[in-house]
């Protein structure tokens, strides 16, 4: 089973250059805490609800001049829509995430596998094995796909 046999491919998106406190007001509209941050269609980095506490109200910056790429997490884990979904899957374990950009092969964010995708989707067997993993503690760093640099 492929990659994009199970993602979701209605992503939103925000830019690097919007504010902050526009993406916290989408994530609160929209009940989500997690937006890729994408310049013409190329992943830059992922902006969650954990970065905007932990990078913007601990250090008590302002949220209307605070820039996405100025919080934002960069270097993030990724796969490709045509991979195995077990591959996926493993680079999630060993993350510890529970979702991950989907690019293509020209390094476009065409969607999202998330947890919710591989439960719904995927074989239960897969899909315990990385509840299993995620819930474990954080990790100490992240692990890049060794297949392509994001930037």
């Amino acid at each position: 089973m492929k990659v994009h046999e199970v993602m979701s491919r209605d992503v939103e998106t925000v830019r690097p250059s919007q504010s902050v406190k526009d993406i916290a007001q989408r994530m609160d509209r929209q009940g989500i805490g997690y937006f890729p941050v994408c310049d013409k269609g190329r992943l830059m980095g992922i902006i969650t609800d954990r970065d905007i506490t932990c990078r913007l109200v601990a250090d008590a910056r302002n949220p209307a001049v605070t820039k996405a790429r100025d919080i934002m997490s960069k270097g993030v884990a990724y796969c490709f829509d045509d991979d195995d979904l077990s591959a996926a899957i493993l680079l999630m374990e060993q993350n510890r995430i529970r979702r991950i950009p989907v690019l293509d092969r020209k390094e476009h964010l065409v969607g999202i596998l998330s947890l919710t995708d591989l439960v719904r989707k995927a074989p239960h067997r897969l899909s315990a094995e990385l509840i299993e993993a995620v819930s474990r503690e954080a990790p100490l760093s992240v692990t890049i796909n060794p297949a392509a640099e994001l930037l």
